[in-house]
């Protein structure tokens, strides 16, 4: 298992619990500086987080609470959102307090190690394990690593365009992404080339087949729905049908050479649509080259990292 998890991947496995437990582990830990992880118990008023280790009392002090905290660089609020939340962090004390053993914990000396010895070796097209951790209109962000979190455009979610990530995401899921770029500490992913080519894609579907999907534009030429979030296909206008329905169509037909898709809306209806686990069509750790669009198509849809 890699030592640089995003934070709460760490915090059930057996060798992380049993390490909780054992003061005497705990101190080998701190003199190893291995990250380990528990969940914040409540943030007092100096915006110190009380941690439960299990074995025994822990503070991770506010300056320790995430990197940039003690420049000024890093609010506050990234030290209490951590509240009933798992958090990682190195040991660097452990004396006895009224009798009692207590634990000094670094969240930021986590997070330092993790830059210094995964996310700076980390390059454009590398790929990365993530888990969501908040929602805006304009992407999602998601912790690559001791919570340390990177940007993911919502352009760059998928080919099939959405109006918000919450259409693709929830907080707290577990998703693969690529380094798009590092740019003066600020990393930036991208998505859409996991979830496959247009005719990986195409290749789930059959002219003749009728199927569902959801209304991502409605345009006075057609409807564009959704079959998969990298693939939509274009359909004959219907009256009354609307952005964000669900959908039967019938596929007509599938021209690889132009990548279209040619539907019938069959019937629409409202409903919520409700984010599911992403599937992804490759697991290599690196991609140099996406190419989207059907070899010999007169429109090409590419991405190039290297």
């Amino acid at each position: 298992m890699s030592e640089y998890l995003p934070e709460g991947k760490r915090i059930k496995t057996t060798e992380n619990q049993q390490i909780l437990r054992s003061p005497r582990l705990l101190r080998e830990a701190m003199h190893s500086r291995k990250i380990l992880e528990a969940r914040a118990a409540l943030c007092d008023a100096s915006h110190n987080l009380c941690v439960d280790l299990g074995g025994m009392r822990g503070m991770i002090p506010r300056e320790e609470g995430a990197l940039g905290m003690k420049d000024g660089t890093v609010r506050d609020i990234a030290v209490i959102s951590r509240v009933n939340r798992p958090v990682c962090f190195t040991v660097t004390d452990i004396f006895e307090d009224g009798g009692e053993p207590f634990a000094l914990l670094s969240r930021a000396n986590a997070q330092r190690l993790c830059m210094e010895n995964y996310i700076s070796h980390l390059r454009r097209g590398d790929v990365v394990d993530a888990r969501v951790t908040h929602l805006e209109n304009f992407g999602a962000f998601a912790d690559i690593g001791c919570g340390i979190a990177a940007l993911l455009p919502i352009d760059a979610i998928s080919v099939s365009r959405i109006e918000h990530p919450k259409e693709r995401f929830s907080v707290g899921m577990d998703i693969r992404a690529i380094i798009k770029s590092i740019e003066n500490g600020r990393i930036s992913l991208s998505h859409k080339e996991l979830l496959g080519t247009w005719e990986e894609n195409a290749a789930g579907f059959s002219p003749g087949e009728t199927v569902t999907g959801i209304v991502r534009s409605v345009e006075n030429y057609g409807a564009f729905v959704e079959l998969s979030p990298n693939l939509a296909g274009l359909a004959e206008t219907k009256e009354g049908v609307r952005v964000g329905q669900q959908a039967s169509v019938y596929i007509k037909s599938i021209i690889p050479e132009k990548m279209k898709i040619k539907l019938i809306i069959i019937d629409t209806f409202d409903g919520r649509n409700h984010p599911v686990q992403p599937v992804y069509y490759h697991d290599e750790g690196h991609i140099s080259r996406f190419l989207y669009s059907p070899e010999g198509c007169a429109k090409v849809v590419e991405s190039v990292f290297d």
